[in-house]
Order: C-alpha cells, then structure tokens, then sequence
C-alpha cells in the first residue's frame, strides 16, 4: 500500500490557519493595530475602502521592520514576541503566535512599506497568496504601512459570504472602539467612506467621553480603583439610573487586551441587584492588571478568552470595589418611609386597598383581534374553523396544532375520555399576573402571557407583504434620537424595512434625526426608544438568527425588526388583564400554525393534562 499522509504546503496550511484568525475584515483591522500597537506606535491611521474587501490600510510610525525582518513577518510562526515556551507565562505584547500575518497575506494581496531609524531608506514588499512577488528598496518614513487588498480574493466561498457593506463597516467600527479603549494614550485615526474619526490620546474617562459622546456623558460613570496583592483595577461603571435595556457598553480588559470573561461580568452585575431593573444593564469599563504568569492567554486564536489562576479569588475584590464605588457615589435608591408610601401596599392594609387594576382605552385594545393594525383574515378564519371542529362529534379527526402525537402542541387529540366541555367558553384565569390558566378537552393549558403576545404580533408582522395597507400614525411632536456610527449604518440597512412596518424617519442635523410616524403601539410606548431597540438589534450578531426556513437577508432584517416590534408592542409579565382580554389572546393564540414557540424559541405554554396533575400530585 503507497504513502497516504503528506505534508500540506505552507500556502495551504496558512489559508486553513486564516480560517480561524480573519473571520471576517474587522479581524484584518485587530491584528494590524495590535501588531503597531507592539511596534511602540503612537499614532495609528487606519483607512477602509468598500467596508474592507476592496481596502485595509494600516499606517504606524513604530520601530518599523529591517529588510530581512520585513520578509520573516510574513513566514508562519515567526515572531519577535517569545523565543521559548516560558515566555507565554510573561507576556506583555498583544501578539506572540506568528498566524495573523501569514494568515492575512494567504487570502489577499498585501503590500509592505516600512523602515527603521537606523535606515535611510526602507523596504518594499509584495505578496500574494503568500507568495513573495517582488521585494525592493523604497522611500517611506519611519515606521511600517501595510496595506491589505482584495480580502478573501481567492477563498470565494468566504468572500460570498461575507455580509453587506453595512454591516462590515459597523463591525470594524466596533472593534476600532475595543481597540480606542484599550490603547486610549495612542492616536487613533480611522476614515471609511463616510466618515473620519480622529481620537487623541487621552485619560480614559475622556476617551470613553469622545467615543459615545453622544450616548455617555462623563457625569453618567463612577470610578472604580483598587489595588491588591493579586489584582490592580481600576475604571469607570455607569450610575444605576442610566442602566440601559439594549446595547449596553461592557469592555473588560487584562494587561491591556480586551477580554470576555462571563464570570467576572457576572460579579459586577451581581452589584447592580436591586439598584436597576431587571431588564436593563450597567455600562462598564474595567481594567485589570495582574502579574502575567497568573492568566493564560493561549486558548482561542482571536485571544479574547483568558484563563485566571485565581478567578475565585479575584471575584470578591470585584464586588467589593464596584459596591463600594456605587456607595461612596451615592449611586443607591433612598426609601421612602413616610406613612402615606406604606399605605400604598397591599400587604400592609388589606382592609382598605383594592388591588390595581389597568384601564384600557376604548380606541384600542392589543388583543382585540378586529382591530385594522391585525392580519384579521386569516386569524378570523382559522379561529371559525376551529371552533367548528371543537364543536363536532367526538369521533371526527383532531384539530392539532401539529401532528405529532404526545407534544405539547398536541392539545386538541381526541381521546377516550374527552370531557363534554364547550371549548368556545373557556374558562381562563391569570396566575401571578404573568400566566393564563385555561381548560381544554386535553386537561389544563399554561400559557406565558408575554411570550404569547409576542408570538402573535411576530406573526403579523411577518405575514405583512407590499399590498397591504400600512397602518401608521403620524407623532403630533416628533420624537429626536440620537444614533452614534453604528446605529447610523444599521438605520441605512433597515430604513426599507422600517418604512414597510410604518415607521418615518427623517434626518435632522449633526446626529440627530426625527422620528416622525409609528405604526399602532400601546399607549405609552416610546417610538424613539422602539427604533433604537431595532437598530441595535441589526447591529447585533445574536440577533442575526434566521427565525424563518428562508436564509434571505432581506428575510433575516424582517425577521429581526419583527421580533423587536413585537416584544417592544406585547403585554408585559405583571399587566392585570380582563377576562375578555385573555379570550382574545388565547384564541388568536391557537388560530397561529405554531403557536408552541416563540420566534426565539422559546416554550409559549405547557399542557398539564390527567396524567402529569396525577403526577404532581403523588405521594
């Protein structure tokens, strides 16, 4: 039997390795600051052309490269960072393994200026598909100039699927904020094609200040310093009252690198307990600095996650640091305790308060399934139809919501021992002011009364097409938002889907726009603070989810502008609803093709039928 097991070629082993460091351009953009930033740069210029397939340059006036150093770069596992194992447990540089820039120069053509103080004159390189084209003597200043073309030119299939213009540019931008907060005593400059951003080197207050000056004010944070044998941190936390419901800005940084450490975030979370509410979430900006022989920073080839030897350890100095912090600010809830603030609970005279009770407007009614803004038809005719079927004699077929014997969606089966029990008159109760109790021929049926309203405005909004007519109302007073570079990238992807759900913007001055018609919303419902949730939400990679069996991106926005418009329009867990109310949204509820899960899947209701009461209720 002939030899099967080869060696891969060096070209070919550095496009599999680039696989996993360049996911996509803002990668490009993460390893050549870094590589700068380990140059001793202090001034940095990035310019991206066509969201960085077409463009990635990156400009420095560090030490710059020798002739030789200039071709070595580019070999694989090449590095000045370390020069044995030890070295990894040392580490003060952001660089050390010698993949990023083979890995780039094997899915593009880059092109390398560079020099050293000691040089008159500099060097020229060029490569392609990691093979060295031409290397030659050149005039340059001091320091290096790398220059990434056509990205992912000979890898189609990942060039293809790389996503819109938009979206690229929104997470270079995003990555370029890391790295502005990381290496705030560095000049960083970035030009896009529709912007410039210039950021001086400055304390980090006022770099946080000049990053989202428009969405976090200096007086908004509270610094947090500590210093400990095991740990130095310092930092800035956002006061409880500006907590926030949706893009929430938390950077954790070690050594100077940016880092995701959910156990560490979960300390300082567990801080805001009882300050915010649970919906929302602090800002945070936390810098680490340990002895470097105590972390590990070798486990992921982006390395953002990192192994502490004494986690346990370092978990109650973050607590202690941040309360402390939150105390010495002030930035706790005062109790009120006045006679008339303990008269207000019901717990303390039963006697005399009656429990709270929702008034709803006659001129609109979110469960009322007659109302314009609803796809009424086809709710309206399935519910007909149902209500045929529960009224037909046992012995005709069931009237599932699946076919799937034994799920929990398989409610309606008939059986042998079906109750004679008129469906049409439900008898439907509320449970904690999040549940609805009802009774069905199958037993008893728990439904999530959020999760519920939010499946059935997901579907209607989903079922829109061009030929219906938008429901929209036009704001007597036009709400102003403020949308950073992100949000103004996301609202220029999603501004015709937005148009479609009935929403009207329109562009004010500096970044400011009006938000002028909404489609129907519940009374109180804040239109600027629905749009926001939107945008966020297209700026979100764990909202990019395909809710949908269609992987179109234009389906993928509606999809997601649906779910946000739907969770921002449902009823809330702890609203009182009537008995009519629960009627209406249990049957609309089960007029849906599926309404077991939520589009985030997630169980909208369980059924307790005689066997699962027998259960709960065994000795």
């Amino acid at each position: 039997m002939s030899d099967v097991i080869r060696l891969l070629p060096d070209s070919v082993a550095n496009q599999i390795a680039a696989g996993e460091v360049i996911q996509q351009p803002s990668s490009v953009v993460k390893e050549l600051v870094e590589n700068a930033v380990d140059a001793g740069a202090t001034d940095i210029h990035i310019i991206i052309k066509d969201a960085g397939s077409t463009k990635i340059q990156v400009i420095d006036n560090g030490c710059g490269m020798s002739e030789t150093d200039a071709r070595m770069a580019f070999e694989r596992h090449a590095t000045s960072k370390i020069t044995k194992a030890d070295d990894l447990f040392a580490l003060h540089t952001m660089g050390f393994r010698g993949e990023a820039l083979p890995s780039i120069c094997a899915i593009s053509e880059v092109e390398v200026r560079t020099r050293t103080a000691q040089s008159s004159i500099g060097t020229l390189l060029l490569i392609k598909g990691s093979k060295v084209e031409s290397q030659e003597p050149c005039v340059c200043d001091v320091g290096t100039i790398i220059t990434v073309r056509n990205l992912y030119y000979n890898v189609p299939a990942r060039r293809k699927f790389l996503k819109s213009a938009n979206v690229e540019t929104s997470r270079i931008m995003r990555e370029f904020e890391r790295l502005a907060i990381v290496n705030n005593n560095i000049r960083l400059r970035l030009d896009t094609d529709t912007r410039s951003i210039d950021l001086r080197p400055a304390a980090l207050r006022l770099r946080i200040e000049d990053i989202w000056k428009n969405n976090l004010k200096s007086d908004h944070l509270i610094p947090v310093n500590v210093e400990t044998a095991l740990v130095n941190i310092e930092g800035f936390v956002s006061r409880p009252e500006f907590a926030r419901r949706r893009n929430p800005l938390q950077y954790l940084i070690v050594n100077g690198r940016n880092m995701r450490h959910p156990y560490f975030r979960n300390a300082i979370m567990s801080c805001y307990e009882g300050l915010i509410a649970g919906d929302t979430q602090p800002c945070f900006f936390m810098k680490f600095t340990v002895d470097p022989a105590s972390i590990d920073v070798n486990i992921h080839p982006t390395k953002n996650e990192i192994k502490f030897e004494y986690e346990q350890q370092i978990w109650p100095i973050i607590v202690s640091a941040v309360k402390t912090a939150l105390g010495k600010y002030s930035a706790v809830p005062s109790i009120d305790f006045s006679i008339d603030a303990l008269r207000v609970n019901p717990l303390i005279d039963k006697n005399t308060e009656k429990a709270p009770s929702i008034e709803y407007k006659k001129d609109y009614n979110p469960f009322d399934i007659k109302r314009p803004a609803r796809a009424t038809t086809r709710v309206e005719s399935n519910w007909e139809k149902l209500y045929e079927n529960f009224n037909t004699d046992a012995d005709n077929s069931s009237v599932g919501i699946t076919e799937n014997p034994g799920s929990e969606s398989d409610i309606f089966t008939d059986s042998d021992h079906r109750e004679s029990q008129d469906f049409a008159s439900p008898i439907c109760m509320q449970i904690g002011l999040k549940y609805i109790v009802t009774t069905l021929r199958g037993g008893l049926v728990l439904i999530d009364q959020h999760r519920a309203h939010v499946k059935i405005l997901y579907e209607e909004y989903m079922s829109r097409d061009g030929n219906r007519e938008v429901v929209s109302q036009r704001l007597m007073f036009p709400e102003a938002i403020t949308l950073d570079e992100t949000q103004r990238e996301a609202l220029l992807e999603a501004t015709e889907n937005l148009e479609a759900l009935g929403f009207n913007l329109e562009y004010s001055s500096g970044n400011e726009w009006l938000v002028n018609s909404v489609p129907v919303l519940p009374p109180g419902t804040p239109a600027a603070d629905v749009v926001l949730r939107i945008l966020d939400s297209v700026n979100d990679d764990r909202e990019a989810a395909n809710y949908g069996t269609d992987s179109d991106p234009a389906h993928d926005m509606q999809s997601r502008i649906a779910l946000v418009m739907a969770r921002a329009a449902a009823i809330r867990r702890g609203q009182r609803l009537s008995t009519s109310e629960m009627e209406n949204l249990v049957s609309s509820l089960f007029a849906l093709p599926d309404p077991s899960l939520t589009p985030a899947g997630n169980l909208v209701f369980t059924l307790l039928d005689d066997k699962r009461l027998a259960s709960l209720l065994s000795l």
